[in-house]
């Protein structure tokens, strides 16, 4: 499999990059350049709106201050899963009930539109449906429960509890006591979907411009995107850098706040081995304020999440770290070695809800994914380019969920996260 161009800007060093397909380097935005509409960042949000537009006819371009799924669509997880960043249960309390069945049911139709975009696309970036939330303790088993009966009458979204004996058979880790098991979620290899919904939005008409980081906007009847060496104005603009964006509208940075999560792949393991691991393939996270989650690769490796950071500083000793963590889930790893670890910023809204609307009546903008944006993100993709399309009733549906700012302001709202995480993390440890 090839890898991706090695070049000054090149993705994050991960597996993901290692294992990418090649990929074009697309240029940089030099000169005046203008579309019906311009988007800030290539990564899934933004891919997927250009897609939308272009498939419905309009001129897109893209402008990306580095490459095409630099951020965190390229290096994340790679579980797509049904719901948002918090529970539905907090959706329900901030909208009501009838809202939140809506708005839960287009969060399913986000996990259909990434299987449909790999499909008519051509994409392959390693697909495997299945996933699965695990009880760690008792009071774990009592929240799933709770969770699968919420799902079941207030959803009718069935899914499996699998008690213990029934999970050990497909995961045997002495670690988790059950689980809800989801057969139409899955995971995948996230830098290749992206790639691939950035070759399908080119083949669309959209142009895409790289190394080419945005420094003001310019808002008023015709918005115009700002870099360096140039500029590209649209009838409409939509601002797609989630957590590494400020300053380009003030208004929504204290919505989000940037959080370090990191990820390794192992050693090949064999396909034998790994295959015990996780005999169905599945992907697996823990319910955990600070959770674990983790997958299979092609290549028989597993890959493991976990060890947020509030205060986007990366831990030290990331690979002894996250090895620590594998061998409490599997200790039958112990002295495997990780050959790769990374990690990244994710934006998380006050309330972990999607945060996506409009500014005025030409900039549009998704961001607060939470941690659970593989599948949101396309579907905010497309929600924001139904809303330039003219018809904005599930963009405004979104906007109503109410959204706070951080408390503390930006000299003290990430030592305040970060005293909150120790206090979650000590309930973990304890409860």
């Amino acid at each position: 499999m090839a890898k991706t161009l090695r070049t000054p800007s090149a993705h994050v060093d991960s597996w993901y990059s290692q294992t990418a397909h090649a990929a074009p380097e697309h240029p940089r935005l030099q000169g005046r350049e203008t579309a019906d509409v311009v988007i800030l960042g290539a990564g899934l949000t933004g891919l997927s709106a250009a897609l939308e537009l272009a498939e419905a006819g309009l001129s897109v371009i893209i402008v990306e201050a580095r490459r095409v799924g630099w951020g965190a669509s390229g290096r994340n997880g790679g579980q797509v899963i049904f719901g948002y960043g918090c529970d539905q249960a907090k959706i329900a309390a901030l909208v009501g009930i009838e809202a939140s069945r809506v708005l839960f049911s287009w969060s399913v139709e986000g996990v259909q539109l990434v299987q449909q975009r790999l499909h008519q696309h051509g994409i392959d970036a390693d697909w495997r449906e299945g996933h699965a939330h695990v009880a760690i303790k008792p009071r774990h088993l009592d929240e799933l429960k709770a969770w699968q009966d919420d799902l079941a009458s207030n959803y009718t979204y069935p899914v499996q509890w699998w008690d213990r004996d029934r999970l050990q058979a497909q995961l045997p880790s002495p670690r988790y006591l059950g689980a809800l098991y989801d057969p139409r979620s899955g995971h995948l290899h996230p830098l290749n979907y992206t790639l691939g919904l950035a070759r399908a939005a080119v083949a669309a008409g959209v142009r895409i411009f790289e190394n080419s980081p945005v420094l003001s906007l310019v808002r008023g009847g015709r918005p115009i995107l700002r870099t360096a060496d140039g500029e590209a104005e649209g009838s409409f603009c939509v601002l797609a850098g989630n957590a590494l964006v400020h300053g380009i509208a003030p208004e929504l940075d204290d919505k989000i706040m940037p959080v370090g999560t990191y990820v390794g792949a192992t050693e090949p393991l064999g396909e034998e081995r790994a295959a015990d691991l996780i005999r169905n393939g599945m992907a697996v996270a823990d319910i955990n304020w600070a959770l674990d989650y983790f997958r299979l690769s092609r290549d028989h490796r597993l890959l493991f999440g976990g060890r947020a950071s509030y205060s986007t500083l990366p831990p030290p000793n990331l690979a002894g770290t996250l090895a620590r963590r594998m061998t409490r889930v599997f200790p039958q790893l112990a002295g495997v070695r990780f050959d790769s670890v990374w990690g990244g910023l994710v934006d998380i809204s006050f309330n972990r809800a999607p945060h996506w609307g409009r500014l005025g009546d030409k900039v549009y903008f998704a961001q607060g994914f939470s941690g659970h944006g593989v599948a949101a993100t396309g579907l905010a993709g497309r929600v924001i380019a139904e809303a330039i399309r003219g018809q904005a009733s599930r963009l405004d549906a979104y906007a109503r969920i109410p959204h706070a700012n951080f408390p503390g302001g930006r000299a003290l709202r990430t030592p305040m996260l970060v005293a909150a995480m120790a206090w979650f993390k000590l309930r973990d440890a304890l409860w």
